[in-house]
């Protein structure tokens, strides 16, 4: 039996950077977004799910779950 180590550049990002794209205009916008969110997160430690719900652990991977749950709402302009 060969075990093989799971490194973490192995594992896939959820969600995926097209499906972002689908709901924010340009990948600036969205580091823009998701910074200030985990900012927020951060400092208020208010989450907009139940904490178990969320698949990432950190909070920029919590903020890129809520924009792709249309939990972030982006007024374009």
């Amino acid at each position: 039996m060969i075990k093989m180590k799971i490194r973490e550049c192995d594992i896939v990002i959820y969600p995926s950077i097209d499906k972002l794209l689908s709901i924010v205009d340009s990948k600036y916008a969205l580091v823009y977004i998701v910074s200030n969110r985990s900012k927020q997160m951060i400092k208020t430690n208010y989450y907009q799910k139940p904490i178990a719900e969320y698949k990432s652990k950190k909070e920029i991977g919590r903020a890129l779950e809520e924009v792709y749950d249309n939990l972030i709402h982006i007024e374009k302009k």
